[in-house]
């Protein structure tokens, strides 16, 4: 797909939903090893949080498209020293073909973006996690066939996970449900622009009644109740989040065939019981690996491959 090569992906919202499902069909193809970049492409990460899956499965999606991997860390980099965004960029602009960042601030990204002509891609930042949802909805898609008309509810703080699900939700036909304590609602800008990619067609709700929420849905999505950067309020957050903790009485109200999906990395018995997400109806590993195929498929499609 043409209009994929050389372009940011800093939101969700910044995929066509053709291009959105070409990214899905064509991490579905690579998982069984067909494409291959040609050679001496390199992508940078610039992570300024820790990461286990995002900084492995991009290393290796990139090796295993013929590419090579530069592993930028700012504490051995002058960015830790001050130097501007605006002058790393234009450098780094030189040197790689392809940056994936992972940060705090949406806007840093975005600087990032402006001032480097190579595309650059948004590996977590505060506002979305993007390529955390692109391998949920090919594991959602693997697991029934379809997402449209699917139901995913997600459970606990509404963060930047939040955020990207209801976009790529919506953008993909399926219900979407976010329930999380009154103070910790995701942000209201985006779920106002996911009730518009919805178009009235399928739901967008958010509420604080968790058991609502999960009734009959097929997917139960949840993520960790304080995210980096907010270690210090994990105890506290506790007993305002115990509510929404996924375990066996939660998932039985959900389909009988509904599926447990967590972005890892998991406090079990908190956000999740160990019971669930060792249960059958768990494919989180499943998740954790296809971060693997469709960020291999994401840059195949950026940059330019045989």
């Amino acid at each position: 797909m043409d209009s994929l090569k050389g372009r940011d992906l800093l939101s969700l919202a910044d995929l066509s939903i053709d291009e959105l499902n070409y990214l899905l069909d064509l991490a579905a193809s690579l998982k069984s090893g067909m494409v291959k970049l040609k050679r001496n492409k390199v992508l940078g990460l610039l992570f300024s949080k820790a990461s286990t899956r995002t900084r492995v499965s991009f290393t290796v999606a990139m090796y295993k498209l013929g590419g090579q991997v530069v592993d930028l860390n700012p504490n051995v980099t002058q960015v830790s020293r001050g130097e501007p965004l605006v002058d790393t960029a234009r450098v780094l602009d030189r040197y790689l073909d392809v940056l994936a960042i992972r940060t705090f601030e949406q806007k840093d990204l975005v600087t990032f973006a402006n001032y480097a002509k190579i595309p650059v891609i948004n590996a977590l930042t505060d506002d979305e996690h993007p390529c955390q949802v692109l391998a949920d909805l090919m594991t959602v898609k693997e697991s029934f066939g379809k997402l449209k008309e699917v139901t995913l509810t997600y459970l606990g703080d509404g963060n930047n996970m939040a955020n990207s699900l209801m976009l790529g939700c919506a953008m993909m036909g399926m219900n979407v449900r976010i329930a999380c304590p009154e103070d910790f609602m995701p942000n209201p800008d985006i779920v106002e622009k996911a009730k518009a990619i919805a178009n009235g067609k399928t739901e967008v709700t958010v509420s604080v009644d968790a058991k609502a929420a999960v009734k009959n849905a097929q997917v139960i999505y949840t993520d960790v109740w304080a995210s980096m950067g907010q270690e210090e309020e994990a105890k506290t957050r506790i007993p305002l989040f115990e509510p929404y903790q996924v375990n066996q009485e939660l998932v039985e109200l959900a389909d009988k065939n509904a599926i447990v999906l967590h972005c890892l990395p998991a406090h079990r018995d908190e956000e999740i019981t160990d019971a669930v997400i060792e249960g059958s109806q768990s494919r989180v590993w499943d998740q954790a690996e296809n971060r693997m195929h469709v960020q291999q498929a994401l840059l195949a499609g950026i940059l330019e491959s045989d």
